[in-house]
């Protein structure tokens, strides 16, 4: 018997946890710039599948994800004690870091429709100066009946 709602709920409120946890508790510098940004939780709530990205230093500086893997996985077993005691549930669900891919497939998204509205741009301006290949009106007309008949 799965009940969807308690579930969600107990995602968000992991969530909320591990967030504040990585905040103000785990003192490890590699986790400074990580966000949990969506929690899944199985029907059964022995699992939770926490999703998260990495920021880096600057705007221009690429992110330490191996860093930020790795520290998170040192710090699965203090987060899940957080969890457990956070949530007050029979058992604690274990968890899973997974690197959150949607960040990347937006970016790769917003870079095909940048190169389509340039597609776009130059069809535009090929057709702009462009004649058609035979008569203006392709249609045929239909032909006049001569007066004498």
């Amino acid at each position: 018997m799965v009940d969807q709602a308690r579930a969600r709920r107990l995602a968000k409120r992991i969530s909320q946890i591990v967030a504040a946890a990585l905040e103000h508790e785990v003192k490890d510098p590699r986790l400074k710039m990580v966000t949990i940004t969506d929690t899944r939780v199985t029907g059964d709530l022995r699992e939770a599948t926490l999703y998260y990205t990495v920021l880096g230093e600057t705007v221009d500086a690429d992110p330490d994800t191996a860093g930020a893997a790795a520290a998170l996985a040192s710090a699965t077993g203090v987060l899940r004690s957080l969890v457990g005691a956070g949530t007050g549930i029979r058992h604690t669900p274990s968890l899973a870091f997974v690197p959150d891919q949607v960040p990347d497939e937006a970016r790769r998204m917003e870079e095909l429709l940048a190169r389509t509205r340039e597609s776009d741009a130059e069809v535009a301006r090929l057709a702009a100066g462009a004649r058609p290949a035979g008569d203006p009106d392709p249609y045929r007309t239909p032909r006049e009946r001569a007066e004498e008949e």
